[in-house]
């Protein structure tokens, strides 16, 4: 059997959004969204997580829910050359659940070019949801190409490649319960 590579934690620069941090916002953001969908129809919300960064931060938010909801994923590619998006944005894998007709959220881990966001609402405008709405971990406003809307948003960070909480630098430090920044030297080898 193949062993795991280990986390290199001398890799992080510093904690960007402790634990605690990121909990209690994530059960405003609930609590916000379970308002604003209380008088949603008997099908309920229709959460669809963008894989896989946003599988942590998905789960948690759904647990907190107190409307009708269902849980649904979409995987997309964006080719990127390193750190720099071409904006190309390629669906993966679908939802199974249809969402014609049915409110939709689409949950994202972090919208930075914009592209991937804009591709999603597109897609799914096109597949005639009742509503559409986004809630999105992290902003990263400077480097934005194209304006997306943010209904829900977790929190603004500045322009550093963060780890933990679903996020990823070469599939690794998902799990990790807060939001790191990585030392540059690390992404732009």
């Amino acid at each position: 059997m193949k062993s795991r590579p280990k986390h290199d934690f001398s890799a992080i620069d510093r904690i960007l959004l402790d634990e605690e941090t990121i909990q209690r916002r994530v059960t405003e953001l609930a609590a916000r969204i379970s308002a604003d969908y209380a008088g949603a129809n008997e099908d309920g919300l229709v959460l669809v997580g963008v894989l896989k960064g946003a599988f942590i931060f998905l789960a948690d938010l759904a647990r907190r829910l107190t409307v009708p909801h269902h849980v649904d994923f979409i995987a997309l590619s964006s080719y990127n050359r390193g750190a720099v998006s071409t904006g190309a944005v390629r669906l993966i894998m679908d939802t199974r659940i249809p969402v014609t007709g049915r409110h939709v959220l689409i949950v994202e881990d972090i919208v930075d070019t914009g592209y991937t966001l804009e591709y999603l609402i597109r897609n799914f405008r096109a597949r005639g949801t009742a509503s559409l709405r986004t809630c999105v971990l992290l902003s990263k406003p400077e480097r934005r190409k194209v304006d997306v809307p943010i209904d829900y948003l977790g929190f603004e960070i500045p322009d550093v490649w963060v780890v933990g909480y679903g996020l990823d630098f070469a599939d690794l430090f998902r799990t990790l319960p807060y939001i790191a920044g990585l030392k540059r030297e690390v992404y732009e080898k």
